[in-house]
C-alpha cells in the first residue's frame, strides 16, 4: 500500500512539474515529443492546423524569384523577405535558394520554428543529378555515362558524395535520379537516364536512391531522393519532351514501371516526381491507378510526391481535361499528388484549393491526407527534431579530394572505346599530337549542374598527362557559332596543316551545348556539317585518327564509323572528364564502358532498342537492319575469351531459380576490366517477350593470362 501511495505521490508531483513547465513555456504538444511514433505526431499536427497552414505546405516557393538575388547563389539572409515570405502559417518548401552557407537556409528555418504558429519546419530541395548543383561541389559524369560504367557500387558512392555536399548546405531533397527508359534518343533529356534498358536502369537507381538517402534521413549526410519523372517520359511521341505516351498495361509495367517500383521498394525512395506528359489519355498528375493504386496501393510508397515543373497547370491550359486551377488541384490531390512545383502564383494557390475543399471536390480526408505525406517526410528527416545544420559541417566535406578522386575514377569507368582497328589507341608512343576540334576546349559539365562551374577541358587534360616530352597543339577547325564558309575553310586548313606535321589526330566532335539537354530535342542525330567536313578533311591527311565524342545521346556517325580507325565515346565526364579521357588515350587507363544504349544509324530506326520484340525487324528499302554501335557494346585495349557456360539446374522449375556460371580469360597483354553480361530469353511464353532481356552483370578485373 505505500508503495501505492508513494507512485500516485510521484505521478502528482510530475504533473504538477509539467503544468508548471506548460505554464512558463506554454502547452507542449504531441507533434513536439521525439519519443512518440511518427504517425501518433502527425495526427496530433493535423489536428491542429488551419486550412491555411494545410494548404501552405503543398505549396513550394522559389528562393530565387522571392530574395531576387543575382547570380545561382543566394549569398544572404533577409528577415524581411523571409517573413513575408513564411508568414505566420509556414510553408512546404522553397527551391532555387542554393545558400552559400547552411548559416542562410538556418536563419530561414529559425524563422519558420520560431515565428510561425505551429512551428512547422520548411523542407529544402534543389537539383543534382550528377553533383550537388551549388557553387564549386564536385561534379560527376552526367548519368549515362555513369550507367556506361556498369558498375552500381560506382553510382552508389556518387549518390553519398552528392547527399554529404549537399545535407552540409542544409539542403533535404534532391530532385533525382531519373529513371526513364530514353527509347527515342531525339528526346533533349537522354543525358540525365541511365539508358534503355529496365535491369540496368534498376539497378543504377536502386544504387543512386541509396546513397542519397544514405542510412537513414535523419543523419546529416543524407537527403530524400525523388525518382522521375514517373512515368513512362522517355518515349514521348515524336522524341519530344512533354508529348503524349501511348502504351498498354502490360508494357508498362514490364519495363517503364519496374525501374520505380525497384526504386520505391529496394531503394525505399521517399520523393516522386510526376511527369508532364499524359499516359493513355490520362495526365500523370491526375493519373490515381498510377500515382495511388500502384504507388502506393502496391508498391507501398510512403513519401510524396511532387508535380514536375508547371505539370498541374498543364491539366487546363494544356490537356483540357480540367476547367480552371481549382479543378486542376482538386483532381491532381484527389489522384495522389501533394506539391505543386511553380504552377500557381501563391495566393491563388490558396484561393484555388480553399475552393476545392469548399465546394466539396477536394474532401478534408483527402486534403489531411495529402499534407500528412508531407510532413511524413519532415519527421523522418529530424527537422521537427534537429531542425538545424552545423555550419562548419560543409569545410570538411565539400569538394574533397576524395570526392575528386571518385569523380575521376567515375569519368574513366564510364568511357567506351567504340572502335579500335590496327590497335591505334593508345597513343602512348606519339611524340606529337593534334588535337582538332572546338569542342576539345569545352568546359561544360553536363545537364544540371552549376553553369559558374566547368570541367578540365579535354585539351587541357592532354596536355597535362601528355608530359614535357609530347607536343600538344590545338587547333579549333571551325567555329560554331558562325556560317561565314571562308571563315571555317580558313580554320579547316590550320587545322589540316598541323595534322601533317603530328603523329596523330585527336578530333573531338559531338553536341554542342545549344543542342542537347531538356527542351532541346531534335529531329536529327547528326553531327554539324562543319564537324563532318572537318573529319573528313583530316582522314584525307593519311595520318592516324582518333575520334573524341563529347555529347548527351547517342549520334549518327556512320561515315565515322566507317573510315575512322579508333573511336572514344566520352559522353560529358563531369569535372575530370579531360583528366580521364587523356588517361585513356594516352593508355594509362584500360576503357571498360559497355554502351548503355543503342546507337542507331539512322532516325528512321527509330524507336531501336536491343530488348524489342520479335516482330520489330527494322527492315527498310534504304536502311540496314542493324544497329551502328549494339547495347552492351564496348572494347578493351585487352581482349577476352568465354568459355565452359553451364545452368544449373538446366531445366529451370516454374517460379524457381537457376545458376548461370561461365569462364572469362583475359586473352590479351594487358590488364583488362570486362563487363561480362548475362541475357535471357523465354522461347515459348504465354505473352510475347522480348529478343533478349539483361538478367544480371559483373564486372571482373583481370590480368594478362
Amino acid at each position: 500500500m505505500n508503495h501505492l501511495i508513494k507512485y500516485s505521490v510521484f505521478l502528482l508531483l510530475l504533473s504538477f512539474l509539467w503544468a508548471f513547465r506548460a505554464g512558463k513555456k506554454g502547452p507542449v504538444y504531441l507533434y513536439k515529443n521525439s519519443n512518440l511514433p511518427v504517425e501518433q505526431r502527425i495526427a496530433d499536427l493535423l489536428g491542429r492546423m488551419t486550412l491555411n497552414e494545410k494548404i501552405a505546405q503543398l505549396d513550394m516557393f522559389s528562393g530565387k524569384d522571392v530574395y531576387g538575388f543575382k547570380g545561382h547563389e543566394a549569398t544572404e539572409y533577409n528577415e524581411g523577405i523571409t517573413a513575408k515570405m513564411i508568414g505566420k502559417t509556414g510553408i512546404g518548401s522553397i527551391h532555387d535558394l542554393y545558400p552559400v552557407s547552411a548559416d542562410i537556409a538556418n536563419n530561414i528555418q529559425k524563422y519558420a520554428m520560431e515565428k510561425t504558429r505551429l512551428g512547422i519546419p520548411v523542407l529544402f530541395i534543389e537539383e543534382g543529378l550528377h553533383g550537388y548543383s551549388g557553387k564549386g561541389s564536385t561534379s560527376f559524369p552526367i548519368p549515362l555515362e555513369l550507367s556506361t560504367a556498369w558498375d552500381s557500387s560506382l553510382v552508389r558512392q556518387v549518390g553519398r558524395a552528392i547527399a554529404i555536399e549537399t545535407r552540409a548546405h542544409g539542403v533535404h531533397m534532391i530532385l533525382g535520379p531519373v529513371l526513364c527508359l530514353p527509347h527515342d534518343p531525339r528526346w533533349g533529356r537522354t543525358e540525365e537516364t541511365y539508358g534503355e534498358d529496365p535491369y540496368l536502369d534498376a539497378v543504377n537507381g536502386v544504387a543512386m536512391v541509396k546513397g542519397l538517402q544514405g542510412h537513414k534521413l535523419s543523419d546529416n549526410n543524407a537527403v530524400v531522393a525523388e525518382p522521375k519523372h514517373f512515368a513512362v517520359h522517355g518515349i514521348p511521341e515524336a522524341g519530344s519532351n512533354t508529348a503524349p505516351v501511348n502504351i498498354g498495361e502490360r508494357e508498362a509495367r514490364s519495363t517503364f514501371l519496374y525501374v520505380f517500383e525497384k526504386a520505391v521498394k529496394e531503394g525505399h525512395a521517399m520523393g516522386i516526381m510526376a511527369a508532364y506528359s499524359e499516359l493513355d489519355g490520362i495526365p500523370c498528375v491526375d493519373n490515381k491507378w498510377l500515382l495511388t493504386d500502384v504507388l502506393r496501393g502496391e508498391w507501398g510508397f510512403k513519401g510524396f510526391v511532387l508535380s514536375d515543373l508547371g505539370a498541374i497547370k498543364m491539366s487546363f491550359q494544356n490537356h483540357a481535361v480540367a476547367a480552371n486551377a481549382s479543378d486542376a488541384l482538386a483532381q491532381t490531390f484527389n489522384a495522389g499528388l501533394n506539391m505543386q512545383f511553380y504552377d500557381f502564383g501563391h495566393e491563388d494557390f490558396i484561393k484555388a484549393v480553399t475552393t476545392a475543399v469548399n465546394n466539396k471536390t477536394l474532401s478534408v480526408q483527402q486534403l489531411n491526407k495529402t499534407v500528412a505525406d508531407i510532413l511524413r517526410v519532415k519527421f523522418l528527416l529530424g527537422l521537427f527534431d534537429h531542425p538545424y545544420t552545423n555550419a562548419a559541417l560543409v569545410s570538411g566535406v565539400f569538394h574533397t579530394r576524395a570526392h575528386q578522386d571518385l569523380a575521376l575514377k567515375a569519368a574513366r569507368e564510364g568511357i567506351c572505346l567504340l572502335k579500335n582497328d590496327q590497335s591505334v589507341l593508345p597513343i602512348n608512343k606519339a611524340k606529337s599530337i593534334a588535337v582538332i576540334g572546338s569542342l576539345a576546349e569545352s568546359t561544360y559539365l553536363g545537364g544540371y549542374s552549376n553553369n559558374e562551374d566547368k570541367a578540365i577541358s579535354i585539351l587541357d587534360g592532354i596536355k597535362q598527362r601528355a608530359g614535357s616530352n609530347v607536343s600538344v597543339k590545338f587547333e579549333p577547325g571551325y567555329l560554331p557559332d558562325t556560317t561565314n564558309l571562308s571563315t571555317n575553310i580558313g580554320l579547316q586548313n590550320r587545322a589540316v596543316e598541323l595534322v601533317k606535321k603530328s603523329d596523330v589526330a585527336v578530333v573531338v566532335l559531338g553536341e554542342e551545348t545549344n543542342i542537347v539537354g531538356e527542351g532541346k530535342d531534335r529531329a536529327e542525330l547528326d553531327l554539324s556539317e562543319q564537324q563532318i567536313n572537318l573529319v573528313k578533311a583530316i582522314h584525307t591527311t593519311g595520318k592516324p585518327v582518333v575520334v573524341v565524342l563529347s555529347n548527351g545521346r547517342p549520334v549518327t556517325i556512320n561515315w565515322v564509323a566507317k573510315n575512322i580507325p579508333a573511336i572514344l565515346e566520352t559522353w560529358f565526364g563531369g569535372e575530370q572528364s579531360g583528366l580521364a579521357i587523356a588517361d585513356v588515350l594516352l593508355g594509362n587507363v584500360n576503357p571498360s564502358g559497355k554502351l548503355p544504349i543503342t546507337f542507331p544509324r539512322s532516325v528512321g530506326q527509330i524507336p531501336f532498342y536491343y530488348n524489342h520484340k520479335p516482330t520489330s525487324y527494322h527492315r527498310y528499302v534504304d536502311e540496314q537492319s542493324t544497329p551502328l554501335f549494339a547495347f552492351g557494346h564496348g572494347l578493351s585495349y585487352a581482349t577476352f575469351t568465354y568459355s565452359d557456360m553451364h545452368v544449373n539446374p538446366a531445366v529451370i522449375p516454374v517460379n524457381g531459380t537457376a545458376e548461370v556460371t561461365v569462364r572469362v580469360k583475359n586473352s590479351g597483354k594487358v590488364a583488362g576490366t570486362e563487363v561480362a553480361q548475362l541475357y535471357v530469353r523465354d522461347e515459348v511464353s504465354s505473352v510475347t517477350t522480348s529478343i533478349l532481356a539483361l538478367k544480371g552483370f559483373n564486372r571482373i578485373n583481370l590480368k594478362p593470362g
